[in-house]
């Protein structure tokens, strides 16, 4: 995981490391969509109250394989991502399912915050989550996946650092 000063802004980019869970493997064979959510936030940490936050983004991933041209789609947006929303979101498609988690693992170039927000001289502490979102499943499967260890997957990175020091 790098910080990085672009401009008027802090971008992040990291390197998630995960491996897809069978039951997921199976799910997104059979057409299944299944969303990733990555979550950045930046707080300026207070000693006389709880930290503030001072930024954050998030970015939403679709991964669905669709069978009958075998190849995989994947689309990323600032939201939610559907079929039916008008929200904006990128689309691709791959030939393997290792292309497109190789796209979804890798965090490049992404804004998280304004330098503007950052007051210099002031700890920041920076934290990046990456997971599954269960809740965007079909109803019957978020029913079975409550339980289930193989439907859990986070990665959670947690990082401090002075706006001054940014490169």
């Amino acid at each position: 995981m790098d910080l990085s000063r672009s401009g008027d802004g802090v971008e992040l980019a990291a390197s998630v490391k995960f491996q897809l869970p069978p039951a997921v493997q199976d799910a997104l064979y059979k057409g299944l969509p299944v969303i990733f959510v990555e979550e950045a936030e930046v707080y300026r940490e207070r000693w006389y109250w709880m930290d503030k936050r001072v930024g954050s983004a998030q970015r939403h991933m679709r991964l669905v394989f669709q069978p009958l041209i075998r190849r995989w789609r994947l689309t990323a947006g600032a939201g939610p991502v559907s079929g039916s929303d008008g929200g904006v979101a990128l689309a691709q498609t791959f030939d393997t399912l290792d292309e497109a988690l190789g796209v979804i693992r890798r965090v490049s170039g992404w804004r998280i915050a304004s330098l503007a927000e950052l007051e210099a001289g002031v700890q920041h502490r920076f934290e990046f989550r990456f997971r599954l979102d269960i809740a965007q499943l079909p109803r019957p499967l978020q029913i079975g996946a409550l339980g289930e260890s193989d439907w859990l997957l986070a990665v959670s990175a947690s990082k401090r650092l002075q706006p001054e020091n940014l490169k």
